[in-house]
């Protein structure tokens, strides 16, 4: 694929930005690197709130992160107002994060919500795992991957639109 002018802006959107859309931001960089798109994008994540600015992700999502074979990569922001200009994708862990970044003012045909992508799932949010045990990070990453390839062939699709 040639490089679009503009890169095209996907965000990923958790209620603190420590757990689950940096878990998801990184597992879906390294999905985008295999599909070759990788060059074409830029990738963010980012929380409905701010109260977390600037830590990493939690040592617990960062270890199923390791231990799933995915870096751990970012530093915790909350939603800003050009962020809704800018991204051309909005991808929500639960429908709580797709009535607040609506609500602040993004499209609603760029909101999305990450389990959406994953066929074989028994449920559309992705559960908080933030005040339970190390099975939640574990699921979480789990539902995440599931995702994975229905929100590459998704990207890929906008990507061809967004060139033409």
């Amino acid at each position: 694929m040639s490089r679009a002018r503009e890169p095209y802006r996907v965000i990923f959107i958790c209620t603190g930005n420590i757990c689950r859309s940096p878990a998801a931001e990184n597992i879906f960089r390294e999905h985008a690197r295999r599909a070759g798109i990788l060059p074409d994008l830029e990738i963010d994540s980012a929380g409905t709130g701010d109260w977390h600015e600037g830590e990493d992700p939690d040592h617990r999502s960062t270890e199923a992160l390791g231990e799933a074979g995915y870096p751990a990569d970012g530093a915790a922001r909350g939603l800003r107002a050009h962020d809704f200009a800018q991204h051309h994708l909005f991808v929500c862990m639960d429908r709580s994060h797709i009535r607040d970044v609506v609500a602040r003012g993004a499209p609603r045909e760029r909101v999305v919500l990450i389990r959406h992508f994953d066929d074989t799932r028994d449920q559309d949010d992705v559960p908080d795992p933030y005040y339970g045990g190390r099975d939640g990070f574990t699921d979480m990453i789990r539902m995440l991957e599931a995702a994975m390839d229905g929100l590459i062939a998704h990207v890929r699709d906008d990507l061809t639109r967004h060139r033409a």
